[in-house]
């Protein structure tokens, strides 16, 4: 184990945390109602109403499938009597599938942000540095699930995951992360990379989902204009019947 893979595995990871939790605390301190995607849904939504849901439930899917293959550990599994075969082969393709829809999204979301004029004129400094940075950790990610797929491949759970675990314990096991094969390195520097620069850009919206509507009670509408009240019964007549017409002729 030498200096650079402990400053990459054992000290990186809580620097980037740390910018992570000031920058956002930052942002929301000095720029509130920047806590936006900077919607440009009024430039075009044809292609947004393609490119937003596949990217997003994709991601969605995606990050369910990291928490699972990272903190929950292979003793769980052989609890519950998972086997290793049945679980990679689920991971390979439930997460290849999630992958190949967040990438597919992001292309679309791109293809129209870069053809279009007037979203391209509305794309920030921030936002081409996060769009490639993005597209980078997607793909790093699928080419790591692609290696994963042979019969003796490298096991992330062994690796990667006790890695990972090890960081909320503030003891990192700098070698289960160094003797990772490369594609899973760079994946996992170029997420830590996004992440350092998750505040500064829209992507910090993610902490503002409206998780509250779930729980808030029903809003009440009252109209403005007063109701008209009911004439009375005794007032109007009602309720009496009413007079017969006689036939007869007419004067």
């Amino acid at each position: 184990m030498n200096h650079l893979d402990t400053a990459l595995w054992g000290v990186l990871p809580y620097l980037v945390l740390v910018l992570l939790i000031a920058g956002t605390v930052w942002r929301y301190h000095y720029d509130r109602f920047g806590f936006t995607t900077r919607s440009s849904q009024l430039h075009e939504h044809r292609l947004l109403a393609i490119g937003g849901p596949l990217f997003h439930y994709g991601l969605f899917f995606v990050i369910a499938g990291h928490v699972a293959g990272l903190l929950i550990p292979e003793t769980l599994t052989e609890r519950l009597r998972v086997s290793e075969s049945l679980y990679h082969a689920n991971a390979l393709i439930l997460g290849g599938t999630a992958g190949l829809a967040a990438v597919a999204g992001l292309g679309v979301l791109l293809h129209r942000r870069l053809r279009v004029p007037a979203v391209r004129a509305a794309t920030s400094r921030t936002d081409k540095a996060v769009y490639p940075l993005l597209a980078a950790v997607l793909l790093a990610g699928l080419t790591a699930t692609a290696t994963g797929a042979g019969p003796h491949s490298y096991d992330y759970r062994q690796g990667v995951s006790v890695w990972f675990r090890s960081l909320f314990a503030l003891d990192p096991d700098v070698p289960a992360m160094a003797d990772a094969p490369l594609a899973y390195r760079l994946h996992a520097l170029l997420a830590m990379a996004l992440f350092a620069l998750w505040p500064f850009s829209r992507l910090v919206h993610a902490f503002t989902a409206p998780l509250g509507y779930l729980t808030r009670p029903y809003v009440v509408y009252r109209s403005r204009t007063p109701a008209r009240p009911h004439p009375h019964p005794a007032l109007t007549g009602a309720g009496e019947p009413a007079p017969r017409r006689r036939r007869g002729p007419r004067p």
